[in-house]
């Protein structure tokens, strides 16, 4: 039996007194690839930064059934991509020193693998099997297709691969959920073609649960296995197959993202 990797419930948030969010609840099974849909300004990024333990909210989130500060000691082990990675051009470091950053010291992780254990999470370790921390940002770096790109200064790259540079240092610390906010905003087609590769296998190989907000629908109904479709508050969780077999659904989506997008033009 699977557990629940997530659950939100009720959780509202408000920005001085308008709510961003209204008590929006659903959970996401261990091993799930849930997308999140919704038009800019629907609150899902703010959803995450809840999530994450950097926003203040009403309701409740448990991860791994455990709620609030109770998960705080596991907020290492989730893996966050946002949506826009800046780094200057001339900042001197390469590929693998910036994956390397994701790397934790086994005994911080130490608390963590406790609390998981306790509540019969299946951790799913890949890179912890490695030895040498420089062959597990190399493994990482294989995961994402950027191996022969290991000493490359990250000022060269382009977006997308900077990216999947991100991905690989969050996923070299075996997250238990990784969290991606609209990660390919602004990547050519061929570009976000790799980077949903790279999604399906560290989801199907690696077994790592993701939740992952973004526009592209098509990318969504190919990838997801759960749809979850938001505007401040929750229209629709479930199988995507019944999300994308719902036409007032997806009319009511299309709708309130041409809504938002013309009240913010």
């Amino acid at each position: 039996m699977s557990m629940k990797a997530l659950q939100v419930s009720d959780v509202s948030i408000s920005y001085n007194g308008s709510l961003a969010i209204d008590k929006v609840s659903f959970d996401v099974e261990e091993g799930d690839l849930l997308g999140i849909v919704g038009p800019n300004g629907a609150g899902k990024t703010t959803l995450f930064r809840a999530i994450l333990g950097l926003q203040n909210y009403s309701g409740a989130i448990r991860l791994f059934g455990l709620e609030g500060k109770k998960y705080h000691p596991l907020l290492p082990l989730i893996g966050y991509v946002s949506q826009k990675v800046n780094f200057e051009q001339n900042f001197p470091a390469t590929v693998s020193e910036v994956v390397a950053m994701g790397l934790l010291p086994e005994k911080k992780l130490h608390k963590s693998a406790t609390i998981l254990q306790n509540c019969g999470c299946c951790w799913n370790r890949v890179y912890k099997k490695i030895n040498k921390d420089s062959d597990k940002v190399l493994e990482a770096l294989r995961t994402v297709n950027l191996e022969s790109y290991k000493d490359r200064r990250i000022g060269e790259l382009s977006g997308g691969e900077l990216q999947r540079v991100f991905i690989a240092k969050a996923l070299v610390k075996d997250p238990i959920l990784l969290i991606l906010d609209e990660p390919v905003t602004g990547v050519d087609v061929e570009t976000q073609k790799k980077f949903y590769g790279v999604i399906k296998k560290i989801n199907e190989e690696n077994k790592i649960t993701i939740v992952w907000s973004s526009h592209d629908l098509e990318a969504i109904a190919k990838l997801a296995n759960r749809v979850a479709c938001m505007n401040r508050q929750l229209f629709f969780h479930g199988q995507k197959e019944e999300f994308f077999s719902n036409k007032d659904l997806l009319k009511t989506y299309t709708e309130s993202a041409m809504q938002m997008h013309m009240h913010h033009h």
